[in-house]
């Protein structure tokens, strides 16, 4: 795009959005598309680093989420953490839910799964913790006929507010999503700009718009996680921490990941 298009372009922005636009940086991959290379493994029950039966591999192009080597699920969910924290950036991929669950993954947790943001690390996580404190793009597949929109939020160990009122559901499901078909790609992108402001996006739409990310520590998922959460002695608000792509017990792949700071 010529020069003069794109400062006529960002004139018209109101002067937040333009100072947003003006400080961001270019588009870059955070996956190679070939490799796990900077990502890091943490599944409940294991220690940091260890990929129990090759839950996360990579496959035509895709980080899967595999239970190929499962019998069964146990509780063991995973996350898989790219290697560096983030605080102002846009994200975005291209997902699809594959096969059916494992036949112990708990009902809730079918065809569901997520990417985590301002997430505590891998290494900080305790070995029987479930999920990291963080925030969750929640990720939904179609689970049998009723509708069953994607693009929720979840707080395990956080809370968020919407219009400056705190929410008071653990997951705050979509008004706007759509229910998409398994195995279909899908966009996801996340936006967490410099004021705080967080959106989520199904392709293209907005489906969340939140702000005021902070730690909660009256949360039952807090208590897991005591040791992270004694260390926050400071403000409770959360602006910045690590990305993490959920497996939950159902099968998803993750393509063209992408960052812009």
């Amino acid at each position: 795009m010529p020069r003069l298009v794109v400062l006529a372009a960002c004139l018209a922005l109101p002067f937040s959005a333009q100072a947003q636009a003006s400080q961001a940086g270019d588009w870059r991959p955070i996956f190679d598309g070939r490799t796990l290379d900077g990502w890091t493994p943490k599944i409940t029950g294991y220690p940091v680093g260890e990929n129990y039966a090759e839950t996360f591999i990579v496959q035509d192009g895709a980080i899967r989420v595999s239970y190929a080597g499962y019998d069964k699920f146990e509780g063991r969910f995973g996350h898989l953490f790219y290697r560096s924290p983030f605080k102002a950036y846009r994200l975005r991929l291209n997902y699809r839910v594959l096969d059916a669950a494992l036949p112990d993954t708990p009902v809730w947790a079918r065809a569901n799964s997520g990417v985590m943001f301002h997430s505590q690390s891998p290494q900080s996580m305790t070995l029987d913790q479930p999920f990291p404190i963080s925030v969750e793009f929640q990720i939904l597949g179609r689970d049998g006929e009723g509708p069953r929109p994607t693009g929720a939020v979840c707080t395990p160990g956080t809370r968020i507010a919407f219009d400056g009122v705190l929410a008071k559901e653990h997951c705050v499901t979509s008004k706007t999503a759509p229910t998409i078909a398994n195995g279909t790609w899908t966009k996801l992108e996340l936006d967490v700009l410099p004021n705080g402001e967080v959106f989520q996006k199904i392709n293209g739409q907005v489906v969340q718009h939140y702000a005021g990310v902070e730690l909660d520590p009256s949360d039952r998922f807090a208590a897991v996680a005591k040791a992270y959460m004694a260390e926050r002695t400071g403000p409770l608000a959360l602006t910045e921490g690590y990305i993490a792509l959920q497996g939950e017990g159902h099968s998803i792949e993750f393509k063209d990941i992408e960052i812009q700071e």
